[in-house]
């Protein structure tokens, strides 16, 4: 009897170690575009064009705003570890580019390479002027507004004509 006791102790133990330790493990999540390469390989230069495309692809991400409409498709895939941020681990950008008149004119692919990282450098950005307290900003402007030429009504000399 104390043995099936001690095993089921074990067992337990062992399901709760288990437990502890695959919450431990970082989340994955895939966001945006699901590349398939076979539909990607079907879009050709020069016979497709953008409602081709958009029935092969399906809508892109986003298009570009600026100079000929090209579609961009944004693949990424996250991982999250524990009490930590989500930082990006592969990340696919499809880019379409046509002509004037609407035809594909060719296909980019590019990765995490062309991802730039960068680091701040400390809390602070560094800013020219004045460092100046909470009190001096609050009540810095005190006497200063409407200090030059106030309080006459009337003024005292020729107008802006001349009179």
């Amino acid at each position: 009897m104390r043995k099936v006791g001690l095993k089921i102790r074990t067992a337990g133990l062992v399901l709760a170690l288990s437990a502890l330790t695959a919450g431990c493990a970082s989340i994955r999540d895939h966001r945006g575009y699901l590349i398939d390469q076979t539909l990607l390989d079907s879009v050709q230069p020069g016979i497709d064009n953008r409602l081709s495309v958009e029935k092969t692809l399906g809508r892109p991400t986003f298009i570009s705003q600026f100079g000929q409409k090209d579609y961009y498709y944004v693949s990424q895939t996250v991982r999250t570890p524990p009490f930590g941020r989500p930082r990006t681990s592969d990340e696919t950008i499809l880019r379409v580019r046509f002509d004037a008149a609407g035809n594909v004119v060719a296909v980019d692919k590019r990765g995490m390479e062309q991802v730039a990282r960068i680091s701040p450098e400390g809390d602070k950005t560094p800013t020219l002027g004045r460092h100046r307290s909470l009190l001096e900003d609050l009540f810095g402007n005190i006497g200063a507004v409407g200090a030059g030429g106030t309080g006459s009504a009337a003024p005292s000399g020729p107008g802006p004509n001349g009179s």
